[in-house]
């Protein structure tokens, strides 16, 4: 989203004839984020035109400007589709910018893709199981190898191979922060 044009539009609530502001439960303004998500868009209301995955990348920059400076320890910011519609060097910056997150406040996140995940310090993994015709869904902790593998398996799909555990091996070593 290196392309993204973002603003904030405040405006005034007003009530009655003269066209002053008044107080309301929000305060004064309403405020309305606008984007442009690419070269030579307009700027258009972001609750009109961004998808799922964008939301969560707009969210995701928000949240790493917010929280930069911010003292408050024990935060835990959630993440959900913030790899929707990306892959290859895009999912390595969003990575990357969730582990910075996560060196100030508890991250989690919800992702696909193995460049996020093998940025994480600690890797959970939900599986979902049919017993006595009802969906249980697990989620259990993966360490080392295990993380390992299932970072293959996001890259390999069904059948892992040993050069996608090579790659995910590299990947994972790669996401440690030093």
């Amino acid at each position: 989203m290196e392309k993204t044009r973002f603003r904030v539009q405040f405006q005034p609530d007003v009530a009655g004839d003269d066209d002053s502001a008044v107080w309301t439960e929000r305060g004064l303004e309403t405020a309305e984020f606008l984007l442009s998500p690419n070269p030579g868009e307009e700027l258009r209301p972001l609750a009109r035109i961004a998808s799922g995955g964008e939301l969560s990348r707009i969210l995701l920059a928000l949240k790493s400007v917010a929280t930069r400076d911010d003292p408050e320890v024990g935060k835990t910011l959630v993440f959900d589709e913030v790899d929707t519609g990306i892959g290859g060097r895009v999912a390595e910056v969003v990575g990357r910018k969730l582990r910075a997150i996560a060196e100030r406040h508890q991250v989690l996140c919800v992702t696909h893709l193995p460049q996020i995940a093998s940025m994480a310090d600690r890797h959970l993994v939900v599986r979902k199981r049919v017993e006595r015709g009802r969906t249980i869904t697990d989620v259990l902790p993966l360490e080392g190898g295990e993380r390992v593998e299932e970072v293959a398996r996001m890259l390999g799909g069904e059948t892992i191979t040993e050069s996608a555990r090579r790659h995910a091996r590299e990947m994972v070593k790669q996401g440690v922060r030093t």
